[in-house]
């Protein structure tokens, strides 16, 4: 099902990240789309590479959890930018606080291009490190 508001499917798309539903990531993303993080030079194609990459950060985390979405919409362009809370929690224990932003471009109601500036240690690694 197509989707037609980009903040709901903003929300769709992190509280499928947090409750480690890779499924449910995929339906908020074309086949083809396109995920970046700008912040760290990682480019992926595709359902493939991008389910690796949630595959990687949800082996190497005990939790992540995304909150305090701020919104600014471009309805003209299709496109969304959000400015959130990254709380992660590492395996041994340690909890990392981040503040990130994320770009989302959308083609026939759901994205086409995620474009992610990430603080810190960059989490959504193209491969293991």
């Amino acid at each position: 099902m197509k989707k037609t508001n980009a903040e709901e499917l903003v929300l769709e798309y992190f509280k499928a990240v947090d409750d480690e539903d890779i499924g449910a990531i995929l339906n908020t993303l074309t086949e083809d789309c396109i995920f970046s993080v700008e912040t760290h030079s990682v480019k992926l194609f595709g359902h493939k590479e991008i389910t690796g990459m949630f595959k990687r950060l949800w082996e190497n985390h005990a939790s992540v959890e995304h909150t305090n979405f701020h919104f600014v919409k471009d309805a003209v362009n299709n496109q969304v930018a959000v400015r959130f809370q990254v709380k992660n929690i590492l395996l041994g224990g340690e909890t990392v606080l981040k503040s990130n932003c994320n770009f989302f471009t959308l083609r026939d109601g759901i994205f086409s291009e995620v474009r992610v500036y990430m603080a810190g240690q960059n989490t959504l690694n193209k491969e293991n490190p």
